[in-house]
């Protein structure tokens, strides 16, 4: 962690002594970089938040939400109602056009949201479980069926439907669309090299009346490297205009520099620790025991890892969900307060008076699970830190073969706990819980459109989750931000950069 940061010290020293390298303000060009690899752009089949913020430059979906105020406002559509209580009807826009010069008609729509039905490649089912399908009325007029009555589906339209051109991506087929892709967004993508670059450019003839407005800026190029030291050293070093998510040991140090701002963002994305409550690692496993998990629990200080660790405002967080999310009744969480003592006790109840050997994988930065195995090896927990990229982390709870995991989950922004807890609790390949009590009262929690109903469902899951530790949140998320003082940028909470918006001074 010292090195890391040392390194970028050193770099920001070294910047400062020299005079600061210029934006692209006159190339209208904005360089952002990042550090997550995204291994496929089209947007369903990634579920990495990078891939989410490319989704949004360059493709639209049938209804828009504004970040500012996350009310639901027409895009592709322009007016929406119930037929009944699973049939949602859309009114479509005319005269759109995607990147490839084509209209955008309801046979795009169709086509998107019954292919990803099917589509074994899309990698958050979940997302699309309450979806039966779509239907076309006419050119410009869709019915969306709904499998069951659920109060959020406009919600995940918003932020998780994209509409690909249904002509194009038939034509020249799944795999070169995601090295050529098109949308309908405010920008278009000209050029993907590998995981390493994409390059965008301001979609000219982008319809007039979206609420996304065209960008003030010409290019965006979005550059991938693998490490935050990385990307933080080429915003320094003058060779990007932007990045996010470095360590926040540096935040002082960019606010320093002469030619960047450094800002901090509020997240809705809670870290956890997942921990393999059904024993898919082995029946042996140590964490299918409750009291182990109790102990885990008490054995981190959470409250310190927020805030010294990530910072900027962040807090201790009790419920397995985001507490702004509908559905997230903090009053529900049995809460742990971080007690050694009590740690070891319940290591020593549960047949492990001196601790056992695990693994702990994670794809964050390596601050964060350094904290937690210390905290671990203080009760007699010896974990070996695995650090990955965030797809070898999702191959392998695919795999089944992760004992524990420190991640985090920004629910793609979706403010309904729909969006958090079945994404781990759901009898698929990511869920390590695997309890059909819990699956049952998070089926139920989504179904009704009573929200007297939902609340109740998912406040009984958050307590069974809470009570018998199976999964442990940590803290929630605050974002580091690092920009060109010739930019204006606005961090928005939902955790979505949204570059179209962005301008020069």
């Amino acid at each position: 962690m010292k090195r890391l940061t040392g390194l970028a010290a050193a770099t920001i020293a070294a910047v400062l002594a020299t005079s600061p390298a210029l934006a692209q303000k006159s190339a209208d060009t904005l360089r952002a970089v990042n550090y997550t690899q995204v291994p496929d752009i089209t947007p369903y089949y990634n579920q990495i938040r990078d891939g989410i913020v490319i989704s949004h430059q360059a493709w639209d979906g049938l209804v828009y939400r504004d970040p500012d105020t996350f009310a639901i406002k027409p895009l592709l559509a322009t007016s929406w109602k119930y037929i009944d209580d699973t049939t949602l009807e859309f009114t479509l826009r005319k005269g759109v056009k995607f990147h490839d010069g084509s209209p955008f008609t309801a046979d795009d729509v169709v086509y998107t949201y019954n292919s990803i039905l099917t589509d074994k490649l899309v990698s958050v089912p979940s997302n699309y479980a309450w979806m039966a399908g779509a239907e076309k009325v006419d050119d410009y007029t869709v019915r969306v069926k709904l499998k069951r009555i659920f109060p959020a589906a406009i919600e995940y339209i918003a932020m998780v439907l994209p509409i690909m051109p249904k002509a194009y991506r038939e034509r020249v087929g799944v795999e070169a669309y995601s090295k050529a892709p098109v949308g309908a967004g405010p920008y278009k993508i000209t050029k993907v090299d590998g995981v390493s670059q994409i390059e965008f450019e301001r979609y000219e003839d982008y319809y007039a009346d979206s609420p996304k407005p065209k960008p003030a800026i010409r290019r965006l190029i979005l550059r991938e490297v693998t490490d935050s030291t990385t990307a933080l050293n080429e915003l320094i070093g003058g060779k990007a205009d932007w990045t996010w998510n470095f360590i926040p040991d540096n935040f002082e140090n960019v606010a320093r520099m002469p030619n960047l701002n450094a800002i901090w963002g509020e997240a809705m994305r809670v870290n956890f620790i997942g921990m393999d409550v059904a024993g898919r690692t082995g029946a042996d496993n140590p964490l299918t025991k409750v009291k182990v998990r109790q102990a885990i629990a008490h054995a981190i200080n959470r409250a310190d890892m927020a805030k010294n660790l990530m910072k900027g405002g962040s807090h201790q967080i009790d419920t397995p969900c985001f507490p702004t999310q509908f559905g997230c009744d903090q009053a529900a969480a049995v809460r742990y307060d971080y007690d050694p003592a009590k740690a070891k006790a319940l290591l020593a109840e549960a047949g492990y008076p001196n601790g056992f050997d695990t693994e702990l994988v994670t794809f964050l930065l390596p601050q964060f699970a350094s904290a937690v195995q210390n905290y671990l090896a203080a009760v007699g927990i010896r974990a070996k830190i695995s650090q990955l990229q965030v797809s070898a982390v999702i191959q392998r709870g695919i795999e089944g073969t992760i004992p524990m995991s420190l991640s985090n989950w920004g629910s793609f922004s979706i403010n309904d706990v729909s969006a958090y807890i079945p994404s781990f609790v759901n009898g698929g390949t990511q869920d390590y819980i695997r309890d059909p009590e819990l699956l049952k009262l998070v089926q139920q929690g989504g179904a009704s459109i009573n929200p007297d109903e939902r609340r109740k469902n998912y406040s009984a899951a958050i307590k069974m989750i809470t009570e018998n530790m199976m999964y442990l949140p940590m803290f929630n998320s605050v974002v580091t931000y690092g920009v060109s003082k010739q930019l204006n940028f606005k961090p928005y909470p939902d955790e979505l950069p949204r570059f179209y918006l962005a301008t020069w001074k």
